[in-house]
């Protein structure tokens, strides 16, 4: 393997965690491994075991004695990306890395070690800093990360967006980085199977009658959770034959969901499934008649869309720009972020079979034509391609 081929990947989240950065980064190393490079991973001491072939992972150590490292700014968030810094320049005097790929806050970290070891640097983008708004404080962290990502895209030689809105960000940046649009795909590359989605729809409908309308997601602001909850006894009011399955959400937040649905006689209505094995979900996924994305806001397109076209199950949809990115009439019914008018959509849906079948189609039709593992490894080839030459 020569030099040209060496990749380090600096990764400021735990690996493997089942949650959006370490699925993407879980799917950018098998890409690269498979194209030929060799990349050593350079991450946190949290998380799952995971083995790549071709990825040699290495994990900082634990000075800070935590077990785990939340999404969003943080003192030990902080304090380990400066301990990953000093590793990198370590690793970077001992091998010879063509490229130093960061991803989010690790692109500061990358700036000073591909300057150092005269490397090429990609800077990876997944979030939009403004999503994440909540108090003075956080305002203010904020804003001090949207700088430093000024300073990161303006030294990169390369950038990636997952979603086109993040590319639009970071080209405003100026620079003289190439800027690349490289879409999230499915979370897991398990296929769902017709015996297995039967199985869990068995264990989840009381009748052949029933019709499963599911959501998968936390239970944050953002999600639309609020809507989708406040639209539930609309809808089986007048469809009783509808189970909504909620999968996500931490113990407290389930009971003070039961504890609001009681109040409204519709908690028999609601099934809770906590959270689901992460290669089981695809199954879990293919045994709804509806799948919802409530989502409020944001500018990259949420994750679960891209497993719930994968399922072929029917979707609706608040009519958002994050929604949008990936979905249109034709594969989805998309309604105003309105706890009414979310709830018409859902007994519309109900009540059409053939509507049914078809944007579930039409969803599938997609994920086979674009949002795949193999266009997600041609797209990631084509940056690194284009950068070194």
């Amino acid at each position: 393997m020569s030099d040209a081929e060496k990749v380090l990947f600096i990764l400021p989240q735990p690996f493997f965690q089942w949650r959006g950065s370490p699925i993407r980064a879980g799917f950018d190393l098998q890409a690269l491994a498979e194209s030929g490079y060799q990349v050593d991973l350079l991450t946190l001491p949290i998380g799952e075991d995971r083995q790549i072939d071709g990825v040699n992972v290495i994990r900082v150590p634990n000075l800070l004695g935590v077990k785990n490292v939340p999404i969003g700014p943080s003192v030990s968030k902080a304090l380990f990306d400066i301990i990953l810094l000093f590793k990198a320049l370590s690793l970077a005097r001992r091998n010879r890395y063509a490229v130093i790929h960061g991803v989010e806050d690790a692109g500061a970290i990358g700036v000073f070690v591909a300057k150092v070891a005269g490397s090429k640097l990609v800077y990876e983008k997944h979030s939009d800093p403004s999503a994440y708004k909540k108090g003075a404080l956080r305002n203010f962290l904020m804003r001090g990360y949207a700088a430093l990502e000024r300073f990161i895209v303006r030294r990169a030689d390369a950038v990636i967006g997952t979603g086109e809105g993040l590319v639009a960000q970071t080209r405003a940046m100026a620079g003289h980085a190439s800027h690349h649009h490289i879409f999230d795909i499915p979370s897991s590359l398990v296929e769902p199977t017709p015996e297995r989605a039967d199985a869990h729809r068995k264990e989840l409908a009381g009748s052949q009658e029933e019709r499963l309308v599911m959501f998968v997601g936390s239970f944050a602001v953002y999600q639309g959770v609020d809507l989708m909850f406040e639209s539930v006894p609309e809808v089986v009011k007048s469809h009783p034959e509808a189970r909504f399955v909620i999968v996500g959400g931490t113990p407290g937040e389930i009971e003070q969901r039961k504890r609001w649905l009681t109040d409204r006689n519709c908690e028999d209505s609601v099934t809770f499934a906590g959270k689901i094995p992460p290669d089981d979900l695809p199954h879990f996924l293919a045994a709804a008649d509806i799948l919802l994305s409530p989502r409020l806001s944001g500018v990259n397109t949420p994750l679960k869309l891209l497993d719930y076209l994968k399922a072929e199950s029917a979707i609706v949809a608040t009519d958002t720009d994050a929604n949008r990115l990936i979905l249109d009439e034709t594969i989805a019914v998309l309604a105003e972020p309105k706890p009414p008018e979310f709830a018409r959509a859902i007994c519309n849906l109900l009540d059409d079979p053939q509507l049914r079948k078809r944007l579930a189609e039409n969803g599938r039709r997609l994920i086979d034509d674009t949002y795949n593992f193999q266009q997600f490894k041609k797209r990631l080839a084509e940056c690194y391609e284009t950068m070194l030459r």
